[in-house]
């Protein structure tokens, strides 16, 4: 019998699974799919000679995270790889803003849209200098980030206390027009904004596209030499070289709770499996709650307060084989690893009120990735392993574009949609299409098909919208993984701090897990042995890891 049972196997379960196992615990994690990673996966289903990432992709949060710096996956192979420039947004007439890691280059660009402009950012970049380790720190750690914090507060003020903080909490649109005379640095902010489900005039998107810049100002967007998948390859090795076991095409359906404790789990199958100490679930607060844990069991004001959960945009990816390099208009824009297409801030807003309207965007902003330019082992020299995604509404009221698209995501509407992610990059890049050599389309039901947790290819756990942040995530009066069932933590990215490859929800779950049963012996073998004799007797509850 294992201390703890973990539902999922994405990045947040199997940190979550390894600082368990560094505590001296048994483990043993449970995935629904039939191989691990969640949406850190990767393989060769577009074409056999190119590596195409099934989900995420580049991974400035984890760079950042000193939760997954202190797994030390080097040690289990993990390299990573960046590519020439971090970011590029080009615009029509041939300007692109670029996001370099030397400050420098990205300062001299930002020149080149308005003079004086790269003080500006430079400017943004001393005030990262002096607060960055101190919010990553207290962004990671669990709520409320009482030493972190502190640290945080006391620096906040030596930076410009009152001011920066109205500063961050702005709207993205109303932070870049304070701060840049050009659309450069404008878009460069807005557009990492909208790596977030936050539109321009979203309160907190300024400080959250400010991170996302700054953390590939620092850090670049590094990717797993590989594929995505070396990053969880990495991460289960180090589990099974601690003696955790992962086990996939085990889809959980229920947590078993006895005397308002959870004891295990039971599969889809109706196998029993107890845990002696904890049952930790990397799998989103609406499943969880909605799902995997029988109503008795839960407070009814939890209830209803998840019958108020936002998720954050559906998603609409297309993978690409293609013979070449991305034929881009604006140079710059072919040595980045990441591209935003959006023809400025004005065009985002339009973006993001379609999908407010319940509309398919006609014009829709994209963010690409140039995955060979990245790491030259995805595909054979001289050609370009790429995909792009863009948002799309939850529930489609209509078409903006001309197509009469419905979001049935049916095969024929699925074609049209991928044609009109092309015809976009096609704007930016003339002949793309050409260079075509395979694609592979991933509607919203097909995302969700190969990670339950994407709810219509929802990427971040729930919106990153303030609402629904700190202590209001997943729920009001939350913000931690400890749930109203004992022995059960919330280890997903709905819990705090959200969305993204870092492994802090996992890590924050964990740690709540080990403390609540230091110097106790978990007294629990009564309940786990009338969980064995009912073993596939028991009822069960639909859902997914």
């Amino acid at each position: 019998m294992p201390d703890a049972v973990v539902i999922g196997s994405g990045p947040n379960g199997l940190v979550a699974a390894n600082v368990l196992a560094d505590a001296g615990w048994t483990v043993e994690v449970l995935e629904a799919q039939d191989e691990p990673g969640g949406a850190v996966r990767s393989d060769r289903g577009v074409h056999p000679e190119y590596v195409n990432d099934l989900f995420s992709s580049f991974y400035p949060l984890a760079a950042a995270s000193p939760v997954l710096s202190g797994l030390d996956l080097h040690r289990e192979g993990l390299r990573w790889s960046h590519a020439p420039h971090v970011l590029a947004h080009p615009l029509p007439d041939g300007r692109c803003a670029v996001l370099d890691r030397a400050r420098g280059v990205t300062a001299e660009g930002l020149d080149g849209f308005a003079p004086g402009d790269g003080e500006n950012w430079l400017e943004l970049c001393r005030i990262w200098d002096r607060l960055g380790d101190d919010i990553v720190r207290a962004l990671f750690s669990p709520f409320p980030p009482v030493l972190a914090g502190g640290r945080l507060a006391a620096r906040l003020r030596a930076a410009g206390g009152l001011r920066l903080a109205r500063s961050l909490i702005l709207p993205v649109r109303r932070l870049g027009e304070e701060e840049f005379t050009g659309e450069g640095g404008r878009l460069l902010l807005a557009g990492n904004a909208l790596h977030a489900d936050l539109a321009p005039e979203a309160a907190g998107s300024g400080g959250y596209g400010w991170l996302m810049s700054m953390l590939g100002q620092a850090h670049g967007f590094p990717v797993p030499v590989g594929g995505a998948g070396a990053l969880t390859a990495a991460l289960v090795r180090r589990l099974r070289g601690r003696g955790g076991t992962v086990r996939c095409g085990q889809p959980v359906t229920e947590v078993v709770v006895r005397r308002g404790r959870a004891v295990g789990v039971r599969t889809a199958p109706g196998d029993a499996v107890p845990a002696r100490r904890a049952v930790l679930a990397d799998v989103s607060a609406p499943c969880l709650y909605g799902s995997l844990v029988a109503p008795e069991h839960l407070p009814p004001g939890l209830i209803d307060d998840m019958q108020r959960f936002q998720w954050d945009f559906a998603t609409f990816k297309v993978d690409w084989a293609l013979n070449g390099p991305v034929p881009w208009n604006a140079r710059a824009a072919v040595s980045a690893g990441t591209v935003h297409l959006a023809d400025g801030v004005d065009d985002l807003t339009r973006f993001a009120a379609q999908i407010a309207r319940g509309l398919i965007p006609d014009r829709p902003f994209l963010l690409v990735g140039q995955m060979t330019t990245s790491d030259p082992t995805r595909s054979p020299l001289g050609t370009e392993s790429a995909w792009a995604y863009t948002h799309v509404p939850h529930r489609v009221k209509g078409d903006a574009g001309p197509d009469g698209l419905s979001g049935g995501w049916g095969a024929g509407e699925c074609e049209t949609m991928a044609d009109r992610v092309e015809e976009q990059v096609e704007r930016y890049a003339p002949g793309f299409r050409s260079r075509v050599r395979a694609r592979r389309i991933l509607a919203p039901p097909a995302l969700e098909a190969a990670d339950g947790n994407l709810r219509n290819g929802a990427i971040n756990g729930g919106t990153a919208s303030l609402h629904q942040q700190l202590v209001f995530r997943p729920v009001p009066g939350t913000g931690r993984p400890e749930t109203p069932v004992k022995g059960l933590y919330l280890a997903s990215a709905s819990a705090h701090p959200g969305g993204g490859v870092h492994g802090a929800p996992g890590a924050n779950a964990a740690r709540a897990a080990i403390r609540s049963t230091r110097g106790t012996t978990a007294a629990l073998t009564g309940a786990q042995r009338l969980l064995n004799r009912r073993g596939r007797g028991g009822s069960s509850a639909s859902g997914t890891s």
